[in-house]
């Protein structure tokens, strides 16, 4: 596998021209009414909403579960809700800073970028049980099956591809983790070629990492559980390809965020949507969850993502 590096021109080119083909060569800046929209519609809503999704959960597997809650979102608002996919993490918070994505899926590291460069803000997030107390998911960094890599430390030498440098549980919290198994070295040398692993890369999302696994493609890859799950519920992998070999602490549950620029009264049917959602095909296809653990969405606010921006310090000083 390649060293991937990210490129933020690029990467914002490819979510363009996914917004502009959806568009019909039209793009909508989101929070802006477009002409003749109806005379009943409150004033200020824009006449359609645009959710972005990130790699992760833009696949076309995924897309009945996406267009079930889009459609039953726009009934309840009444306009228009449109999907557009983002080629990468960055591209999914360029899509909010320019006003060409009103509603994201974000990972926590994506969400406080977001929240700082792009006026995110967050409204709900994922909860077994609907208790908040409860909701969060880990970093599983995984080997194939019948790997001899049985640790961190047997990781040395070998090849590893994270999944996206503002991924969360895919770069973030792995990094971390080896930064606390390993004094002394730096998120530098986990990324540099020869320093620790033999080959570094990234694969774009968990689940082609997870499968890189699984086909014998690169030794090492960090997963996040949730994805993990949904993955082995859909059928794409099972329990017995692979082996995990370290765990990390609970991350935040990852918040459904909205542009903080648009009307009041908009925002508030958006998050009262979501906390009356309850498909549990949407929770366990799209967010690995199970349906016996009754999963909601909960209340989410910005200071719940100060874990998130104490780790984003400690992997990455400024």
């Amino acid at each position: 596998m390649k060293s991937l590096k990210p490129n933020g021109a690029i990467a914002w080119a490819m979510v363009f021209f996914t917004v502009l083909a959806g568009t019909g060569g039209k793009l909508y800046a989101g929070g802006q009414k477009a002409a003749g929209s109806s005379a009943s519609m409150p004033a200020g809503w824009p006449q359609e909403l645009v959710m972005c999704y990130l790699p992760n959960e833009a696949s076309e597997e995924l897309a009945e579960f996406r267009s079930a809650l889009q459609g039953e979102l726009s009934a309840a608002l009444g306009i228009k809700v449109r999907e557009i996919n983002a080629a990468d993490y960055n591209a999914v918070v360029e899509a909010m800073r320019t006003k060409h994505a009103d509603i994201v899926y974000y990972g926590p590291v994506s969400y406080v970028q977001a929240a700082e460069r792009a006026g995110a803000e967050a409204i709900t997030t994922p909860a077994i049980f609907g208790d908040k107390s409860r909701a969060g998911y880990t970093s599983k960094i995984i080997v194939k099956a019948g790997s001899p890599i049985r640790n961190l430390q047997d990781l040395r030498g070998k090849t590893f591809a994270f999944v996206d440098p503002a991924s969360t549980s895919g770069n973030y919290v792995p990094t971390l983790e080896l930064m606390n198994a390993f004094s002394g070295m730096t998120n530098e040398d986990f990324h540099t070629n020869g320093r620790f692993f033999s080959s570094v890369s990234f694969s774009g999302k968990h689940q082609n990492g997870l499968q890189g696994v699984i086909n014998g493609d690169i030794d090492a890859a960090p997963v996040a559980s949730d994805i993990l799950a949904a993955e082995i519920a859909a059928g794409r992998a099972k329990e017995s390809d692979f082996t995990v070999i370290h765990e990390s602490p609970k991350i935040p549950s990852s918040p459904m965020a909205i542009r903080n620029d648009l009307p009041a009264d908009l925002k508030a049917k958006v998050k009262q949507f979501l906390l009356n959602y309850k498909d549990p095909n949407y929770f366990q296809y799209m967010l690995g969850m199970s349906p016996a653990d009754k999963p909601e969405f909960v209340e989410a606010f910005d200071r719940d993502y100060d874990y998130v921006r104490d780790l984003m310090a400690k992997v990455m000083p400024r």
